[in-house]
């Protein structure tokens, strides 16, 4: 695996790892198929290096893979602070676009397939709205809204107390202090990315602060092939939520899988079998 780091504008680095296709699976590139690329974007505290086993099931049926870090994560440097104001708008208009960048530089005759688990799907369908024709699709793992209507019971409720009350202490704090929390509690987090989080769970829109375009407005309009794959025993992107995002691309080619397997929201990623072969198979179709 090799690392590629790049700088943004306020001086964090983001590392990009890229492993290039293997395996008997491999399939030759050609002008009507080119081989696919796909950018693994992490979910919200989720390291990239997490992602390295799932990586490899997929580098092994032939297609290259690239994993991405969000800002502040895993091995990003520095961790966010009070001085941290980046938030859903700056991840896709700065970060994403350094991110594919590299791969392109690495992988200049593979088509690129954003893959966004968790809150990585929800940044990767505003990226595609930003850059439209520019991404041969998108896959959607275990990702919706947080918007509290996608959720039924005390999941309700919880969507929508709950981001409310990390926004006041993110905005009290100076940032999320998640790394103070054993389990679940995302890691530290900039209170601008926790607040963009917090609105779309109250509104279920995408308003992020700092955008330039109706992102809701771009999204609508997406025309192109998306999977969305969700999993057993998953409370946090359970289907209402990932069908509320999936209501926001109506002039996209929806494609829907869920893995029966009770993996829960982060257990595909280390049982990546039964997900790799879906993947294949659209990958294949589309």
């Amino acid at each position: 695996m090799e690392t590629v780091p790049i700088q943004v504008p306020d001086g964090s680095t983001v590392p990009v790892r890229l492993i290039a296709a293997r395996g008997e699976h491999r399939h030759p590139i050609t002008p009507d198929a080119p081989r696919a690329v796909v950018v693994i974007i992490p979910g919200l505290g989720v390291p990239g290096i997490f992602y390295s086993d799932f990586a490899k099931e997929l580098a092994g049926r032939g297609v290259d893979v690239a994993i991405g870090e969000l800002r502040g994560n895993g091995d990003s440097r520095p961790k966010p602070d009070a001085d941290s104001t980046y938030g859903y708008h700056e991840l896709v208009s700065v970060d994403f676009p350094a991110i594919f960048e590299v791969v392109r530089d690495r992988f200049p005759d593979s088509t690129p397939i954003l893959l966004g688990h968790s809150m990585g799907g929800q940044l990767g369908v505003m990226y595609a709205a930003r850059i439209r024709g520019r991404l041969g699709g998108l896959i959607l793992i275990a990702s919706g809204t947080p918007y509290f209507r996608g959720y039924s019971g005390i999941f309700r409720s919880g969507m929508l107390l709950g981001p409310a009350a990390i926004s006041l202490t993110a905005n009290l704090a100076g940032f999320w202090p998640g790394d103070r929390i054993t389990a679940g509690g995302f890691g530290r987090q900039s209170k601008v990315l926790i607040s963009d989080w917090a609105r779309l769970a109250r509104t279920g829109r995408f308003v992020p602060v700092g955008a330039d375009i109706d992102y809701e407005e771009r999204i609508a309009r997406l025309k192109l092939p998306v999977l969305s794959i969700t999993v057993e025993g998953d409370d946090l992107s359970p289907r209402g939520s990932a069908g509320h995002l999936l209501e926001k691309l109506p002039n996209a080619s929806v494609s829907t899988w869920h893995e029966p397997k009770p993996l829960g929201h982060n257990g595909w990623i280390t049982d990546p079998r039964s997900t790799v072969d879906r993947i294949e198979t659209w990958l294949r179709e589309r």
